[in-house]
């Protein structure tokens, strides 16, 4: 079967697991060795902190990302998952369907989609491909579980009334995203990523900053919260640690062909170039030849997936409830669920604003 031949064994997943541990280990060990932060110097702006800084905030700068245990609390998570319950009742597919994947063409594809790029403000509902027939409709078994169809429904999450929103403003998140060097923080985007069994999708290697580029320098910040376990089983989060320190390779951003340069200068979306171009495009910014991997995955990713512990990622398990902070020119991506068991994810991306000095 191939469900079974392509997910990762009992023995595969204990040896990563062990791998892992060891690795992460270490990390911890060259923490330990750094007796002297006075010198440390923040990614989120070089400067080097005259009032000192917390050990999770010189983790984060130091090697790209933290996992923070029992950041949410159960009823929290309870709140958030029966609040996608209900806004997925309400979802009728029959009216639209888009289906999310991460592949670089299929991202030009869907940023060209009104759909897709109005979900910037609203709540949206994007199902796995293989949640679909051919001509786009929801295939019969998920018209009674519309939730176990999606890849995921975003971008607003944050906005509307209830659980979402009152974990985005919680003092929680704002302390932690202040103790980690934030001083404007706003957030453009949240999202529930469902990654659900047997079907839930790959995530290629990405960087968050592709997506969320601010200027003069790069202020993305993303906040993953489990909300199920994740596990090597059902596709837990992979890390390239110290990677956030090689810059962005892609950026995605608005046609000049489509909107014209005056259009994007005033910040309008009204098309007055080629309306026939794609509206997103990706910019290509750095070519890193040892990196041949951006927008795809790394070779031998598949299980055992020891080509990606060669390639430096780390997988990172996580119980309900952890959260995984990480900058946003760091390398990471997750594998398909093959498991039986779901992994539902709640994930804000916040960039610095204004009062910082930075636009986006």
């Amino acid at each position: 079967h191939q469900d079974e031949e392509r997910a990762l064994n009992d023995s595969e997943v204990k040896d990563l697991r062990t791998k892992a541990t060891v690795l992460l280990s270490n990390l911890e060990m060259e923490m330990k060795n750094v007796t002297n932060f006075s010198h440390h110097e923040s990614w989120l702006n070089g400067r080097v902190p005259c009032d000192g800084i917390s050990e999770r905030c010189h983790y984060l700068d130091r090697y790209g990302f933290i996992h923070i245990p029992n950041f949410a609390s159960i009823a929290e998570v309870q709140d958030m998952k029966q609040q996608m319950e209900e806004l997925t009742k309400d979802w009728d597919p029959a009216r639209k369907t888009l289906a999310f994947s991460t592949e670089a063409q299929k991202n030009e594809e869907q940023g060209s989609d009104d759909y897709f790029l109005e979900s910037a403000s609203r709540v949206h509902f994007f199902p796995e491909t293989s949640a679909l027939e051919s001509d786009g409709s929801l295939k019969k078994e998920f018209l009674s579980k519309k939730l176990a169809a999606l890849n995921k429904s975003g971008h607003a999450m944050h906005i509307i009334p209830g659980a979402f929103r009152n974990y985005t403003t919680s003092c929680k998140v704002k302390s932690l995203v202040k103790e980690l060097g934030w001083m404007d923080p706003v957030v453009p985007q949240s999202m529930y990523i469902c990654k659900n069994p047997k079907i839930g999708g790959v995530v290629h290697s990405h960087q968050d900053s592709t997506f969320l580029f601010t200027e003069p320098r790069q202020s993305c910040l993303g906040l993953w919260l489990a909300l199920d376990e994740a596990t090597l089983k059902n596709g837990c989060l992979w890390v390239r640690p110290k990677s956030h320190f090689e810059p962005v390779r892609r950026q995605f951003k608005r046609n000049e062909e489509h909107f014209t340069r005056q259009v994007i200068e005033d910040c309008s979306n009204v098309g007055k170039g080629d309306l026939q171009k794609p509206k997103m495009v990706f910019d290509t910014l750095q070519k890193d030849t040892n990196i041949d991997w951006e927008g795809k995955m790394p070779h031998n990713s598949e299980p055992p997936c020891y080509g990606l512990l060669d390639d430096g990622f780390i997988p990172i398990e996580c119980k309900s409830g952890d959260l995984l902070a990480f900058v946003g020119e760091l390398d990471h991506l997750s594998l398909q669920n093959y498991s039986s068991e779901k992994r539902h994810t709640f994930q804000l991306h916040l960039v610095e604003g204004p009062d910082a000095g930075i636009s986006w």
